[in-house]
C-alpha cells in the first residue's frame, strides 16, 4: 500500500530573477506503508525543500503529492495533519513551552478536536500519560506538572517525539529531529524513534545530515543531490551499505 506518492514535483525559487534556483527537478517517489526512510544529501541539495513540500509549509510549482489516496498538492498544513506529523530541528518548535508535560500531551492526543484542558487532570489520563512517559527513559514521567520550558532539549524533543506519534499518523516527517542536540542525547532520541517506529508500525520520512544514522536506521536511503533523487536503496542492498559507498555518490 502506497501512503504517498510524489508525481514529478517541480519547484523554483525567485523565478524570472538572477538568483533563479531550481530546487525540486521532477522528483518523483513513492512511500509503502511501513517505510522508514533515511534522506541525506549536500547542504543546499533539496532535502528541506523536498519535506516542506510535502509537509504543506512550500506548495510546488508542478507536480502532484498524493496522501493516503488523497491529492493534498494544494492542501493546507490543516488538512494535511489529518493523516500526516512532523518532529522539528528545534526542540522548541513542536511544543508549547508555557503549557505543562501533561497539557501538551492532551492537546496532542485532541488533535484536531476543540477542546477544554480542565479535564486533563483526571487521574486515569494522568496514570496513561505517566507510563507513556516512562517508556521513553527520560524521566519526563516525573514532570507531568512541569512547564515544558524547564526541560533539557533531549527531553523535549523526546516529549515532541511522543506527541507527534500520538494520533498514530499515516506519515511521520522528521526533519533532522536530533540535529540541535549533543551526540549522547541525539542518540538518546534516536534509540526512542526507532522504537515508537518499530512499535506502531509508522511509515516515516527522516531528513538527517549524518550518514551514520541514515547508515543504521530504516529499511531504505534516498539520497538528493542537486534537486533530484540519485539514490533510493533498500532492503538487503540498504544493511550492506557503507560509509564509503556513500562519500563515493556525494562526489
Amino acid at each position: 500500500m502506497e501512503v504517498l506518492q510524489l508525481k514529478h514535483l517541480q519547484k523554483v525559487f525567485f523565478p524570472g530573477t538572477n538568483n533563479e534556483r531550481h530546487v525540486l527537478k521532477n522528483i518523483n517517489l513513492k512511500i509503502n506503508d511501513g517505510d522508514f526512510i533515511s534522506v541525506i544529501g549536500n547542504n543546499g541539495a533539496g532535502k528541506s525543500t523536498l519535506l516542506n513540500t510535502i509537509a504543506g509549509n512550500l506548495h510546488v510549482d508542478a507536480g502532484e503529492i498524493d496522501l493516503v489516496d488523497h491529492d493534498v498538492t494544494k492542501k493546507s498544513i490543516a488538512y494535511r495533519a489529518r493523516w500526516m506529523s512532523r518532529v522539528f530541528q528545534d526542540p522548541k518548535t513542536g511544543t508549547a513551552g508555557d503549557l505543562t508535560v501533561l497539557q501538551n500531551l492532551v492537546l496532542a492526543q485532541s488533535h484536531t478536536q476543540t477542546i477544554s484542558l480542565h479535564w486533563y487532570q483526571k487521574k486515569t489520563d494522568r496514570k496513561s500519560f505517566s507510563q507513556l512517559l516512562k517508556a521513553l527513559n527520560m524521566g519526563l514521567e516525573n514532570f507531568l506538572d512541569t512547564q515544558v520550558k524547564y526541560l533539557s532539549g533531549g527531553q523535549r524533543q523526546a516529549l515532541s517525539l511522543l506527541m507527534a506519534t500520538l494520533s498514530k499518523p499515516k506519515l511521520l516527517l522528521l526533519d533532522e529531529h536530533t540535529a540541535a542536540l549533543d551526540p549522547k542525547t541525539s542518540q538518546e532520541v534516536m534509540t526512542i524513534t526507532e522504537k515508537i517506529v518499530q512499535e506502531q508500525h509508522l511509515t516515516t520520512m527522516m531528513i538527517t545530515h549524518k550518514m551514520s544514522d541514515a547508515l543504521k536506521y530504516g529499511n531504505r536511503l534516498i539520497m538528493v543531490q542537486d534537486g533530484q533523487i540519485k539514490l533510493d536503496i533498500s532492503g538487503k542492498q540498504k544493511a550492506t551499505l557503507k560509509k564509503e559507498d556513500l562519500l563515493k555518490a556525494f562526489k
